[in-house]
C-alpha cells in the first residue's frame, strides 16, 4: 500500500455537509435498527458537475471521487445518528473513506473471483431490493419511503444499495467459501462449556460493544479521539446500534455490537475493570486496550450461582454515629410519620422532599449479599412496593423501600448455539484477515 497523503480537496464540501445535517435526527442510544427520522431538510443536490469533481483516493484503477466521499460521509452521519460538528468531521471523513476503500478491495476480490471461477457471487439488484425492504420493514416503512428519507437527507439511493451491495456480497463470499470448511471440534465446544460453568459463580454483563481499531485508524491516539467523539454524540442521542454498525471493528458491529452475555475474562482485562464499575443502562468512557479503543454499554447485569438482586431507593436523614440519643428518637418519629406516604416508588423523592432535613435517592441494583450488613435483612424480608421500618447506620437513620427484586443468572446456551457462536466468530477472524491481505496487497493512493 502506499503511504497516504492527507485529503485536503473534500475541506469545501465538509462545509454544506455541516449545513445540511446540522439539525440531526432525533433517534434513542437503544432502538433496534437505525431509523432515519429526518426533519425538514434542504432538498436533495444534484450530483456535481462531473468536471467539478476532484479525486479523493485510487484503489488499484479504481477512482474513489470527492463525491462519492461525500455522498459516503452524508450516508454515514443519517444511518448513524452523528451530529456533525467541526470538531468529528476529520473523523467522518476518514471513516467514509476506509470504509469506500475496503468495499472497493472486496468488489475488486469478488469480480477477479466471479470471472476465474465463472460463477456468481455479487448480490443483485433484486437481492439488494430485499435487503432494502427488509430494514424498511424493520422502521415501519415502505422502501420508497426510506429512500425518500435518505435523499431528503441529500443521500443519493445509488450511494446506499453500494454500500448494501458491497456487505451482502462480501459476507456471503466469506460464509459460503469458508462456512462449508469450517469444523467446530467437540473438544472446543467442551472447552466452552467448561469456561461457562467456571465463570457461573462470577457476575455477567448483557454488552453492546464498539472496538476501534488502531491499526486501521491511523494509531492509539486518532483511535481514542475517536472514540471520544462517538462517546459525546451517543451520549446525545445517537443510537448506539447504529453506531456500532458503521464504526465498530468488531463482529460483533453487524448486530449492533451485541456482544450477548459475556463473564470476566472473555474480554481484555481492561473492558473487566470498566464492566466492573457501570450499572445497568450506563454507557463506558473510551476504554484503550492494547490493540484499540472499546467502548461498551452495560444493558444488564446478573450476579452468579443465581444470587437474589434488589432494587432499592431509600430516604434519610443524616446523624453521626455519636449522635445524642435524643437525636436519634427525633429522626426516628419524623421518619416513622413519612413511611406511610410513600406509596409508591416513582414518587417516593418527591414525597420525601416535602419534610425538611429528609434526603431521598436511588440506591440502585444489586445483589443482596453485596448490601450494607444493616441494609440485607430489610432487602430479604421486603417484598417490592414495601418500605421497611427505620435502620440506624454509622451515617444515619434509613427507611429501603424495595423497588424490584429478581433472581439473576439464565439457562446456558445449548450445544448448538455454542457451535454457532464459535462458527460465527471463526468466520469474523478470516474475514478479517482475508480484506487485511487484499489492502496490503493493493495500490491504494489518498489525495
Amino acid at each position: 500500500m502506499r503511504p497516504a497523503r492527507s485529503v485536503t480537496t473534500f475541506a469545501a464540501s465538509a462545509a454544506s455537509i455541516l449545513a445540511l445535517t446540522m439539525a440531526g435526527l432525533p433517534a434513542h442510544a437503544q432502538q433496534a435498527a437505525p431509523v432515519i427520522d429526518a426533519p425538514a431538510a434542504a432538498p436533495p443536490q444534484a450530483r456535481a458537475n462531473p468536471l467539478s469533481e476532484s479525486v479523493a483516493a485510487v484503489v488499484n484503477d479504481d477512482i474513489i471521487s470527492s463525491y462519492d466521499l461525500m455522498q459516503r460521509m452524508r450516508l454515514l452521519m443519517v444511518t448513524s445518528g452523528l451530529q456533525p460538528t467541526q470538531e468529528n468531521l476529520p473523523q467522518l471523513e476518514q471513516e467514509a473513506l476506509r470504509s469506500l476503500i475496503d468495499e472497493h478491495v472486496q468488489m475488486q476480490e469478488l469480480r477477479r473471483v466471479e470471472k476465474e471461477q465463472k460463477i456468481t457471487i455479487i448480490s443483485t439488484d433484486k437481492e439488494v431490493d430485499e435487503e432494502i425492504g427488509g430494514i424498511a420493514q424493520g422502521n415501519k416503512m415502505t422502501a420508497q419511503q426510506l429512500l425518500d428519507q435518505l435523499a431528503a437527507q441529500g443521500v443519493s439511493a445509488d450511494t446506499w444499495r453500494a454500500q448494501i451491495r458491497a456487505e451482502t456480497s462480501w459476507q456471503n463470499w466469506i460464509s459460503g467459501r469458508y462456512g462449508s470448511r469450517l469444523r467446530i471440534g467437540e473438544d472446543q465446544i467442551k472447552a466452552f462449556q467448561r469456561r461457562l460453568s467456571e465463570s457461573a459463580s462470577k457476575p455477567q454483563y448483557q454488552v453492546s460493544e464498539v472496538f476501534i481499531d488502531a491499526t486501521r485508524v491511523g494509531g492509539p491516539d486518532v483511535a481514542l479521539n475517536g472514540a471520544r467523539q462517538l462517546v459525546t454524540q451517543i451520549q446525545q442521542g445517537a443510537p448506539f446500534p447504529a453506531v456500532a454498525r458503521q464504526f465498530s471493528a468488531a463482529a460483533t458491529a453487524a448486530n449492533g455490537g451485541d456482544a450477548g452475555w459475556v463473564s470476566p475474562g472473555e474480554m481484555p482485562a481492561e473492558v473487566d475493570v470498566a464492566l466492573e464499575q457501570l450499572r445497568p443502562g450506563q454507557l463506558s468512557t473510551p476504554i484503550p486496550v492494547k490493540d484499540g479503543v472499546y467502548i461498551v454499554y452495560l444493558r444488564d447485569k446478573r450476579s452468579g450461582s443465581k444470587a437474589t438482586l434488589v432494587d432499592l431507593k431509600q430516604v434519610a436523614v443524616a446523624l453521626p454515629k455519636d449522635a445524642p440519643e435524643a437525636d436519634v428518637q427525633a429522626a426516628t418519629v419524623l421518619l416513622a410519620g413519612l413511611k406511610p406516604k410513600l406509596t409508591s416508588c416513582p414518587t417516593l423523592e418527591a414525597e420525601a422532599g416535602k419534610v425538611s432535613g429528609v434526603v431521598a435517592g436511588d440506591l440502585g441494583e444489586a445483589e443482596i449479599g453485596d448490601l450494607a450488613p444493616a441494609f440485607q435483612e430489610a432487602a430479604n424480608a421486603l417484598n417490592v412496593g414495601q418500605v421497611s421500618d427505620p435502620i440506624r447506620t454509622d451515617a444515619g437513620l434509613h427507611l429501603i423501600a424495595v423497588c424490584g427484586k429478581r433472581q439473576s443468572g439464565a439457562a446456558a446456551p445449548n450445544h448448538d448455539q455454542i457451535e454457532n457462536r464459535l462458527r460465527g466468530q471463526q468466520l469474523a477472524l478470516i474475514s478479517k484477515r482475508y480484506l487485511r491481505d487484499l489492502r496490503n496487497s493493493a495500490t491504494i493512493e489518498t489525495r
